[in-house]
């Protein structure tokens, strides 16, 4: 660590106060707390007679529930999450009328919203009818045709049709289609179990338009995907999940930062990752079709040659443990509790482990200022009794994963002995070695030649090894494969332009 001396006592002290500050904030162990919910009253009157109208479409930006005034021309809209709200109300033969209204936690907003009838002189279309899919319909698919009816008129061939879609929390709309003639639009690549709203606005050839209803529809939930993954998409990572197969590979993330590792729970409900939105990587989690992400830690996934990777989940499923630059962490899964486990040897980090299935035993890989500088320790679960498994070999040694039962671990070393500051490796096998040191099999015999295979794990069922490939050039694909647990037979190619897999 280096250290600045400042000529100014003033300029050190602001520095100091700073860094004090950041420090408070980094060692927050408080999990991220999602926003409060309220709700929305409101009444609809008339300009003229000040009477409530009935039957008024209203709708909110962001979206959340499409209700109609009842004959009080009161509505209401509750348990949404708080914040600012744009609200429409629309009803053939008035103007629509829009508000903004904020919602605060736990409590009712009012609103009252005035509609004025429309200017004579010619009438506007008709609104649009029969929607398919039919309001509020579910078990939708991903990709789907939106169609409705068109609205009663003498010159229908002169109406177009501008179409609107928008997911449920989200604050814009969408035009997927634009001066349109057909009454269908097709619409691909929807989030699985999403809720979506959609509206048809009817336009005739005088420019008058109608804005129709707003329908819903939710799409059919996640299927079985036992596989997760990073993928590089445009420029960064994200996190993908499959059943095996590309038709039904599903893109979980998609901010403007990187997000990888990603580490589904044994209790198969909650998929862990990291992301370095914030800047350091932070462990973040959510749903295993992606939805309800959160932050986990405060305290960074950072360390020696560490851009956030390393962290596994407790064989319960909850606690997640990771490294912290020369400490390990085991902190809950809700983001309370956070425990320091171990500390690395001296001038040493912490980067990549495991945890048996029987809870009892932790492997780790610490790592020196040099990528190359490192070595493999088995301790126990409590941070006891530390020893080593893997020395510091020539060559990189990392990627430590336990067997199903517990009794030997798997790792990749550079076999070519090849070292230098930017830690490309030449020729990485994954081996098999009994947590006593006895037993070392070679696993990568048959990869070809001239390429690496990197982060291995074992199949659910102990059978299979998954693991990465990828060309020692550092240029080209890194290739997620299976084969025999037993002697590295039988290579087969799961995904392409994949890497960092789980497999639960």
């Amino acid at each position: 660590m280096k250290v600045y001396m400042f000529k100014k006592v003033s300029t050190l002290k602001f520095i100091l106060f700073v860094l004090l500050l950041i420090g408070i904030v980094a060692c927050n162990e408080d999990t991220i707390e999602p926003n409060g919910r309220g709700s929305i009253r409101g009444v609809v009157i008339d300009a003229e007679t000040n009477r409530p109208v009935e039957a008024v479409s209203i709708t909110t930006n962001p979206a959340t529930s499409a209700v109609i005034t009842d004959e009080e021309g009161v509505f209401e809209i509750t348990n949404i999450a708080r914040g600012d709200y744009t609200i429409s109300a629309q009803k053939l033969g008035y103007k629509t009328k829009t508000a903004t209204i904020a919602v605060r936690n736990a409590e009712q907003s009012d609103v009252t919203l005035v509609l004025e009838e429309t200017q004579a002189g010619g009438s506007t279309p008709g609104q649009p009818g029969n929607p398919e899919p039919e309001v509020n319909a579910t078990g939708q698919p991903i990709d789907i045709t939106l169609s409705w009816q068109a609205p009663d008129t003498t010159s229908t061939d002169s109406l177009t049709y501008d179409v609107y879609l928008y997911e449920s929390g989200n604050t814009e709309k969408r035009r997927i289609a634009e001066a349109i003639s057909d009454t269908s639009v097709a619409v691909r690549d929807l989030m699985y179990n999403t809720t979506y709203f959609w509206q048809v606005v009817v336009r005739d050839n005088t420019g008058r338009l109608t804005n129709g209803e707003v329908w819903s529809f939710t799409t059919v939930a996640l299927p079985e995907a036992r596989y997760l993954f990073a993928r590089a998409t445009d420029g960064s990572y994200d996190v993908y999940s499959s059943d095996g197969t590309e038709a039904n590979t599903f893109r979980l993330t998609s901010d403007f930062s990187r997000e990888w590792w990603p580490v589904l729970n044994p209790q198969r409900d909650v998929i862990a990752y990291s992301s370095n939105i914030g800047i350091e990587p932070q462990i973040f989690s959510m749903n295993r079709d992606g939805s309800n992400k959160r932050q986990i830690t405060s305290v960074p996934v950072a360390g020696y040659h560490n851009q956030g990777i390393g962290f596994v989940w407790s064989p319960d499923g909850g606690q997640l443990l990771y490294p912290n630059y020369n400490n390990l962490y085991r902190i809950e899964r809700d983001g309370s509790g956070l425990t320091l486990v171990a500390t690395a040897p001296a001038n040493r980090h912490f980067r990549m482990m495991d945890w048996t299935g029987s809870g009892d035993k932790i492997a780790a890989q610490t790592i020196g200022a040099n990528i190359n500088d490192s070595e493999i320790y088995i301790m126990n679960a409590d941070g006891s009794d530390m020893e080593l498994l893997v020395g510091n070999l020539p060559g990189r040694v990392e990627s430590p994963a336990f067997s199903i039962d517990g009794n030997n671990i798997l790792y990749t070393h550079d076999a070519s002995g090849f070292e230098n500051l930017e830690g490309r490796q030449l020729n990485a096998h994954i081996y098999r070695i009994n947590t006593d040191g006895s037993g070392l099999v070679d696993l990568s015999r048959f990869k070809p030649e001239g390429t690496n295979d990197l982060y291995p794990k074992y199949s659910p069922d102990g059978s299979k090894i998954i693991f990465v490939n990828t060309p020692n050039d550092n240029l080209g694909p890194h290739d997620i494969y299976m084969m025999d647990a037993a002697d590295g037979r039988n290579r087969v190619k799961l995904f392409s332009n994949a890497t960092m897999p789980d497999w639960k």
